[in-house]
């Protein structure tokens, strides 16, 4: 019988993460992430994907927009949201771990 994907809501995020490559971020236990720049509804949001990639490897490119909107680092806040190197807000829309992959979603906050 095959068997079901088990789907867990995570609670506790990354402290931080950091820049590492183009398309990479490492948090505080380092831990690569992947990052994919959505928008929906006119609202920006940041999937991030924690995916296990050799230090030094960097084949993912972005686009130009990538560099100017993707911040350096991303610093978890007392209320759970993200404050990234630009001065902006994130809110968590969710983070999730689906079998062995963990992903989460960040939002922009409108006052940021």
């Amino acid at each position: 019988m095959p068997r079901l994907p088990s789907k867990v809501h995570l609670t506790s995020h990354p402290i931080y993460l950091d820049i590492r490559g183009t398309s990479l971020y490492e948090d505080d236990n380092h831990r690569t992430w992947l990052h994919l720049i959505m928008e929906t509804e006119g609202v920006q949001q940041i999937r991030l994907c924690q995916m296990n990639i050799p230090s030094g490897h960097n084949t993912f490119t972005t686009s130009p927009l990538t560099s100017i909107i993707m911040p350096l680092m991303w610093t978890l806040q007392p209320d759970s949201q993200y404050l990234d190197s630009m001065g902006r807000f994130w809110r968590i829309v969710h983070h999730i771990k689906e079998d062995d992959m963990e992903e989460m979603i960040l939002e922009l906050m409108d006052d940021s």
